[in-house]
């Protein structure tokens, strides 16, 4: 029996969510499996990998062959580079403590990296929201100015209107009195005669 180390596809439509499984290779896709060594989640940047490193490690030794993408789950997770020392260990190229100081380093460098990657991630996050709120700022305040730009000439308007009302008011008013004094003066005209 040929087994394959391989995915096998859950979640839903869209948001794929893999079990990372060991299967014969005539089995299905999503069918019949063998073992369940971990979980791959390629919807968050960057993606989780869930492993359990011994029996992967295990079923590699034994002879189990990785499909291309899990062969790329398996190297980012070291379980390929274990591999490797272990059989440079066989062979008798070093010990098995300078594979494991070699192993150590290498996961060592592995993390740093991602956890640059990371922080990467969430500063240029952190500098796009700070630029999207900048933006934001920028509009909001024209918008503002617009709006009390409308409202210094509603209030211009408003003031003209009362200006114009109270000057009609007050010619009538001047008016009135002129014509009040004109019929005095010809009712006392009259008199004085």
């Amino acid at each position: 029996m040929s087994t394959k180390i391989r995915l096998s596809r859950h979640g839903r439509k869209g948001r794929p969510f893999y079990h990372v499984v060991i299967a014969d290779s005539r089995a299905p896709r999503d069918g019949r499996y063998i073992e369940k060594v971990g979980t791959y989640d390629p919807n968050t940047n960057p993606a989780t990998i869930d492993l359990n490193f011994d029996r992967a490690l295990y079923w590699l030794q034994v002879g189990a062959q990785p499909t291309d993408t899990a062969k790329r789950i398996l190297s980012y997770k070291g379980v390929l580079m274990k591999k490797h020392l272990l059989e440079g260990v066989k062979k008798g190229a070093f010990d098995a403590a300078a594979a494991e100081a070699k192993f150590e380093a290498w996961m060592k460098e592995k993390d740093a990296k991602v956890q640059a990657k990371i922080s990467k991630l969430a500063q240029e996050g952190d500098a796009a929201a700070k630029v999207r709120l900048e933006a934001e700022a920028k509009v909001r305040a024209a918008k503002e100015e617009v709006i009390a730009k409308k409202r210094a000439e509603a209030e211009a308007a408003a003031a003209a209107k009362k200006a114009e009302e109270e000057a009609a008011a007050a010619p009538a008013e001047e008016t009135a009195p002129v014509a009040e004094t004109a019929a005095e003066t010809e009712a006392e005209a009259p008199a004085a005669e």
